[in-house]
């Protein structure tokens, strides 16, 4: 069974909710993203999101894009991170996403990656560019290798897309709290509880909701209707406020241990 599957299954039987991390891979450096994965694992995560440097991220806010940025001037590539999770298959099973666009996949090669993902131990992959219309030829090869394709539903989805997108996803469906790209804020949406509703009614799936969560209260409200929670930019300017040093490491860990203490009693 893939690992994704794993966690939510064993927090269910626990009414337990999952905590999903996002982190730039490659952000400061290499070394220290497999350190924040592993320091992320201890401080509560159920699953952590590797999002793979891209040179035009769109649907990213300032804080992700300039995460990219630095992992670009680092050299980082697709391949890079798939050696990552190799290395870090030896340490951890964590579900591990990753979060990309669709290019830098293209470039390697559908069934090239899809093979290579799957061998590395990646568990799913988040294309945030390729709607379910043109997800075919990725989805057959990542289908092939137990590797979960995860879309997104947007407050903009009307009832027959949420019903296309539920169709074609696995994994986990990820909700986006609010219009436009990532970033944090200081309050969420007011219907998201009514998207968690709509999107039930066509899926068995579990629902993770991301984009501004990045409070304790944020992730209480949350965990009372979707099965998962997923913080970013909140994560992501810690690691950009702490840079290439053991004091991040630290900060990112307590920071993420306030925001899942809510849901890990």
């Amino acid at each position: 069974m893939n690992r994704i599957d794993e966690k939510f299954a064993q927090l269910n039987k626990i009414s337990g909710k999952a905590f999903i991390a996002y982190i730039t891979a490659g952000d400061p450096n290499l070394k220290r993203t497999k350190e924040l994965v592993l320091e992320l694992e201890n401080a509560g995560a159920d699953i952590i999101e590797l999002g793979i440097p891209f040179s035009d991220p769109l649907a990213d806010g300032k804080t992700n894009q300039e995460a990219a940025e630095r992992a670009l001037k680092n050299g980082v590539t697709l391949a890079d991170v798939i050696n990552l999770v190799s290395d870090l298959r030896k340490e951890t099973q964590i579900p591990i996403v990753f979060f990309t666009y669709l290019n830098p996949v293209y470039q390697y090669g559908y069934e090239k990656f899809a093979c290579a993902a799957a061998k590395a131990g990646v568990d799913g992959i988040l294309a945030l560019d390729v709607p379910p219309e043109e997800s075919s030829p990725l989805k057959k090869e990542l289908d092939e290798n137990d590797v979960k394709m995860i879309f997104l539903i947007t407050p903009t989805s009307d009832e027959e897309r949420v019903k296309k997108i539920t169709k074609q996803a696995s994994g986990f469906i990820y909700y986006v709290s609010r219009t436009g790209v990532t970033g944090a804020t200081d309050s969420l949406s007011d219907d998201i509880e009514e998207h968690i509703e709509l999107i039930r009614k066509h899926s068995k799936i579990p629902i993770a909701v991301g984009f501004g969560i990045s409070k304790p209260e944020h992730v209480s409200r949350v965990a009372k209707t979707a099965d998962g929670i997923i913080v970013g930019s909140a994560i992501v300017k810690k690691i950009a406020a702490g840079g290439d040093s053991d004091e991040m490491i630290t900060e990112v860990k307590s920071f993420v241990q306030s925001l899942v203490k809510p849901i890990k009693k």
